[in-house]
């Protein structure tokens, strides 16, 4: 009974991950969940067959490929659903019932924020706002998971574990933002500057390099300051300004305001830049908050720890061992999940050694 409950720990979350799939896919290109209700192949749109939608063994025997257009299938796939099997395992292993079954579904919220994360660098409110109500919801149901028999106790704990999360976060994300909340750019001779906007989307390019404007402004206050060398042209029509500051619905043109909606294109020469940046994503923040929601307020301290210190170790080889060094770019929230895992498989013996050490250290001071 114990190796066909394992068996069946392991294929459920094969399955699980076969719907994470489809939620990195989906959510954070705005595509329902709910229609089209099949899985279809991104490139051709075809939709797939219940035979080539089999968890693991589809993709093994598909070799990768779609059996219409023969695109490739991204490994991603195999990876998410292996992944997903083996955390259910281990988790049902470790645990069993009832805790392993509550942690199957914060793994899969670990599993969904990470790899929309990685590709896009956003983490769905869905997952981190809707985690954050199902840790607390669980939490009350079953109060084992908040270490207590008391359903009050654990509702308590786990409110407290999601705001300390969420706060922690934050802080660290105003601090950054007063610290390294701007990047400056001074160019040795005028380079290209351009504004456009399109039905689709509103682009900016300096020196050959163009931004998506929605990632550039995170908060409503945020602005991108360019000096120019010779006047700039908007629409067509120069003008002799010195300075453009953008906020993210409007344009001072030397003190004058002006909507961006009634603005096409523009376009001039800039000798610097200055561009809003955030340390952190907000995503974060509320991604904190769901996983003190489900691991109470030190595992929440300790997954933030613990996840900073395996992000700066792949910061830096990152670093190392890219060829350019400055197109190095991590998201934080996939090393916040690695180290809510670690407090789950053991990071609660770490933290209590920790506390031992330090009074150990402070006893011997005095």
């Amino acid at each position: 009974m114990n190796f066909l409950l394992a068996v069946f720990a392991a294929v459920l979350g094969a399955v699980t991950g076969s719907f994470l799939n489809a939620c990195i896919h989906r959510m954070p290109r705005g595509i329902s969940l709910l229609e089209p209700k099949r899985s279809f192949c991104p490139a051709c749109e075809k939709t797939i067959a219940w035979h080539e939608n089999l968890p693991v063994l589809s993709w093994l025997i598909l070799r990768g490929n779609c059996s219409e257009c023969g695109a490739p299938i991204s490994f991603r796939y195999l990876l998410v659903e292996l992944l997903t099997a083996g955390l259910f395992l281990s988790l049902w292993l470790n645990f069993g019932f009832p805790l392993g079954l509550l942690y199957f579904s914060f793994a899969a919220l670990l599993v969904a924020a990470t790899f929309i994360d990685f590709e896009h660098f956003i983490i769905p409110d869905e997952i981190t706002l809707g985690g954050a109500l199902l840790g607390i919801v669980l939490s009350t149901t079953v109060p084992e998971l908040m270490s207590t028999d008391s359903h009050l106790i654990a509702a308590a704990l786990s409110i407290l574990g999601a705001l300390a999360g969420f706060v922690a976060v934050f802080l660290i994300v105003e601090l950054g933002k007063l610290a390294f909340g701007k990047i400056r750019h001074h160019f040795p001779g005028p380079v290209i500057f351009e504004w456009g906007r399109t039905e689709k989307s509103v682009t900016i390019g300096i020196a050959g390099e163009s931004m998506d404007w929605r990632d550039i402004f995170s908060r409503h206050r945020d602005k991108l300051v360019v000096d120019l060398a010779d006047g700039v042209m908007i629409d067509g029509e120069g003008s002799c300004a010195s300075r453009l500051v953008f906020f993210h619905d409007r344009v001072l043109v030397d003190g004058s305001e002006r909507p961006l909606d009634s603005i096409t294109h523009i376009e001039g020469k800039a000798t610097s830049v200055v561009i809003p940046r955030e340390a952190m994503g907000f995503g974060d923040v509320k991604f904190m908050a769901c996983i003190g929601a489900f691991l109470g307020w030190q595992g929440a301290l300790f997954s933030l720890f613990a996840g900073s210190i395996v992000g700066s170790v792949a910061g830096l080889a990152g670093l190392f061992l890219a060829r350019d060094r400055a197109g190095v770019r991590l998201p934080f929230g996939p090393f916040l999940a690695i180290g809510a895992l670690i407090w789950i498989f053991g990071g609660a013996a770490v933290f209590d050694w920790y506390l031992r050490m330090v009074r150990s250290g402070v006893n011997s001071l005095f």
